[in-house]
């Protein structure tokens, strides 16, 4: 039996932490959905198992002790049954059954992952998600027999699902118990297996989700939607589906929570004089008034007009910063206007001023990052 800190990687001193990032980097690895492979699919369930007893105090504490498997001690209550010894050293339950095991299991959990443009998480979007995946057989409807049959009981464990035999060790002969051979512990044998689902009760085929994405979604996040995985074995209940989010990059808008950020390009003469400027937002036009004198870094909030908060109500606001353009040619009648303009306005000469790192300066560098 392997050690549950050697199958996840760590040290036996490891934290909770350790530990779950340990998990966390082999599921990627070896999660059915990334690879399909029999050996990948077995490791993944012991790398599960593993994370299950060591991110539990109790059951840690306890398989630290010298507990088995499933992480439990020889404590006053496990000692007091000896079945449970019996069954650790032989493999049986000291002559004792737990009858065969079910055909049904749970499907496995799917991951999709959902891009989005910015406009989507607004106010949210609804997508047909394309999904590849098991589903139940129409022909036998999970029974994973040919219709009109049924499976027979097995004639070699009369239906136990399990074989018992006589162990001689220190203690005496021992009942010992395994799984039956020729029905795998289910106790039956499908003897005229669908043909549809080759007795699996299930097919892979291709089904359509539909899906109402939440507006204030951001990338990374994952949306679970209960039962709408894989359907499982012998039509066994469903699993999970898990979408994450990923919102493609927008070349004029970006998002800081649930603002949205801009950046507004002014013409000198617009900047002094003042102007009104149709601003194309990603839910309409806004009318931006900028007055007289505005200046670069300057920043114009429009109330609620950014991203429906995920949580809670309202929406964010759109936060517009200012850039006044320079000229940089001139022709001699436009120069000869502004030196006009600069002879008539006695303006003090170019000095150094305290540095500030305002919002405008944030906006710049997120855009040219």
């Amino acid at each position: 039996m392997a050690d549950h800190y050697e199958v996840l990687g760590v040290s036996r001193d490891a934290s909770t932490d350790e530990i779950k990032k340990a998990y966390r980097r082999l599921a990627r690895q070896l999660h059915p959905d990334v690879n399909p492979g029999a050996d990948a699919s077995e490791k993944f369930k012991s790398v599960t198992h593993a994370y299950d007893v060591l991110s539990d105090p109790k059951q840690r504490q306890k398989y630290d002790q010298g507990g088995g498997q499933n992480g439990g001690g020889f404590d006053g209550q496990n000692f007091g049954n000896f079945g449970d010894i019996f069954e650790t050293f032989f493999g049986g339950g000291g002559g004792s059954t737990r009858g065969p095991r079910s055909r049904r299991e749970r499907g496995q959990d799917a991951l999709i992952r959902v891009e989005l443009d910015l406009a989507d998480v607004i106010f949210g979007t609804h997508r047909d998600l394309e999904v590849d995946t098991a589903i139940l057989c129409e022909t036998c409807k999970g029974s994973c027999c040919r219709p009109g049959t049924s499976p027979v009981t097995c004639d070699i464990c009369r239906g136990t699902g399990s074989i018992q035999r006589a162990v001689r060790s220190l203690l005496g002969n021992v009942m010992t118990s395994s799984p039956c051979g020729s029905c795998r512990g289910f106790g039956t044998i499908i003897a005229t297996p669908c043909t549809t689902c080759s007795g699996q009760g299930r097919v892979r085929a291709r089904r359509t989700v539909p899906v109402d994405i939440p507006a204030g979604v951001d990338t990374g996040l994952r949306l679970q939607m209960p039962g709408s995985g894989e359907v499982g074995p012998a039509g066994g209940p469903n699993g999970d589906l898990y979408l994450e989010m990923k919102v493609r990059h927008h070349d004029v808008f970006s998002r800081d929570g649930d603002d949205l950020m801009c950046s507004l390009e002014v013409p000198m003469t617009s900047a002094v004089l003042g102007t009104t400027v149709t601003v194309k937002a990603l839910d309409g036009d806004i009318e931006v008034e900028l007055r007289p004198g505005v200046q670069s870094s300057e920043i114009l909030t429009v109330k609620e007009r950014g991203v429906t908060k995920l949580r809670g109500s309202g929406r964010g606001d759109l936060k517009i910063g200012v850039q006044v353009v320079t000229p940089t040619r001139l022709d001699h009648k436009e120069r000869d206007l502004i030196e006009q303009f600069a002879a008539r306005h006695s303006a003090p000469a170019p000095t150094l001023s305290h540095y500030q790192q305002g919002l405008f300066a944030k906006l710049r560098d997120r855009f040219l990052g």
